[in-house]
């Protein structure tokens, strides 16, 4: 309605000025030849704008719409196929190890008694004057197998420059060397980068080199040895104090805490991670119910309507994801749901998460946790794969309407850029037609002038009519 009172408005404008160029000479034709192509245009030009806000609109709202049911398919990871059931944690009993799981790993309990650590070999030279020099040749350092050789020369034989030259050779077997400034003066300390009884440090040099530079005159700070213990009365020596190949699938990690005790390792299901995927499947699915409020709410007092208000394919969604949550499951002719899991439904539409309810089932029936997640009919991969027909980047439906939205815009928007043309034309055509009736006009005038001025009227007496 506004439209056509609007167009009206503008005729009559038009039509007045029109009039007002009859009587006095002349035109606006610019006010006048806007007033006409507005005119002839505005009732096409809101109907393409309407039509292209509501697509732009929609694409938005379903941009929303994506993110929220991708952001909840992301969130059933683990619970679609199972596997979030399936993780095992170990823990120990005491303190200075530290137990990891990985692939592999098989529940379990386990006694685990640690004799030593292992070590990384250090030995200290004997003291040297600040920068004396060492004489020149050829200096071995070896690790383990593995040697490199320092050519000392006038320039880098101090304690400083071999040290340096060890730290910074590429060929470094897996030492570091430092300098120690003692009371009775400078040492050269050197570390295996590995710990292990194999990882012994060796130096040899050349005769020309000081006699101190030879493994026999080092000091043994500290032995090269292996981790020793025991696991199920089974005994075990690792080079290193991550030991990862004793227990399959588990990693144990010593410290020196642990020697001399004997501790409990316990392999089990992985409860604090199940506790922590359902929680973020509740999080994201409230996410989704607010989503869902936002997108189709409507306000009485402004009357203000969501985007999605109505939408066959929202309405799909949401009652199809709602019923998944509250069919259950049926696994061996016995129905499992998320409440027995601690997944309570709220009267807002959101649901909570009873941590202890569910830590309580997963310690008295965890069967009953995995056979509601199973992979087969489990609510996780009924949800996946009915959201997974929405979400999908090609066939998915929010894709698919968003392709004919996304069509359609287009066409309106070619259908306003063809509009423009029109108008364009259509206010050349009209300028040149005003110019020329104004022309007229304005001749028009002239010539009325003229003939007052001869025959007399508009106050004029007329030249042909005073007496000789």
């Amino acid at each position: 309605m506004s439209t056509v009172s609007g167009t009206s408005s503008v005729l009559q404008q038009a039509a007045q000025s029109i009039l007002s160029g009859v009587t006095n000479s002349q035109l606006d034709v610019n006010t006048l030849v806007s007033a006409l192509v507005t005119g002839a245009t505005a009732a096409q030009a809101q109907t393409i704008a309407i039509a292209a806000n509501s697509d732009s609109t929609q694409l938005s709202a379903l941009g929303s719409m994506q993110s929220s049911m991708s952001n909840l398919l992301s969130s059933l990871g683990g619970l679609a196929d199972g596997s979030a059931f399936t993780q095992l944690a170990a823990t120990m009993s005491g303190s200075g190890i530290t137990a990891t799981t990985s692939t592999g790993a098989a529940a379990g309990s386990y006694s685990v008694s640690v004799q030593q650590i292992a070590t990384a070999n250090q030995i200290s030279s004997k003291a040297y004057a600040s920068g004396a020099t060492l004489g020149t040749g050829n200096l071995n350092i070896g690790v383990g197998s593995s040697t490199m050789t320092i050519a000392l020369t006038s320039s880098n034989n101090t304690l400083a420059g071999i040290a340096s030259a060890i730290n910074s050779a590429s060929n470094n077997p897996g030492v570091t060397a430092s300098v120690v400034t003692a009371t009775d003066g400078q040492h050269l300390v050197l570390t295996s980068t590995q710990t292990g009884a194999a990882n012994t440090v060796a130096v040899t040099a050349d005769p020309t080199v000081d006699t101190g530079m030879a493994t026999a005159n080092f000091t043994q700070v500290t032995a090269a040895q292996d981790a020793k213990l025991t696991i199920s009365g089974n005994a075990v020596t690792s080079a290193s104090n991550n030991v990862t190949s004793a227990l399959s699938g588990v990693t144990l990690s010593l410290t020196s805490a642990a020697v001399g005790t004997t501790q409990n390792l316990s392999v089990a299901t992985n409860t604090s991670a199940i506790t922590t995927t359902l929680q973020n499947f509740t999080t994201a699915y409230n996410a989704w119910v607010s989503t869902v409020k936002s997108l189709s709410s409507y306000d009485s007092t402004s009357h203000a309507a969501g985007p999605l208000l109505g939408d066959a394919m929202l309405n799909s969604a949401v009652n199809g994801i709602a019923s998944i949550m509250a069919s259950g499951v049926t696994v061996g002719g016995t129905t499992y749901s998320l409440a027995q899991l601690g997944v309570n439904l709220k009267d807002d539409g959101t649901v909570s998460l009873d941590s202890s309810a569910l830590q309580s089932t997963l310690a008295s029936s965890p069967s009953m946790v995995s056979n509601t997640f199973n992979s087969t009919n489990g609510i996780g991969e009924q949800l996946s794969s009915f959201i997974s027909s929405y979400t999908s980047a090609v066939t998915g439906q929010i894709a698919q309407r968003n392709t004919t939205l996304q069509s359609d815009l287009t066409a309106q928007q070619q259908a306003q850029s063809s509009l423009a043309t029109y108008q364009a034309n259509l206010t050349s055509q009209y300028q040149a037609e005003f110019t020329r009736l104004n022309a007229i006009m304005s001749q028009t005038q002239s010539n009325t002038t003229y003939l007052n001025q001869l025959f007399g009227g508009n106050g004029s007496a007329g030249t042909l009519n005073k007496s000789s």
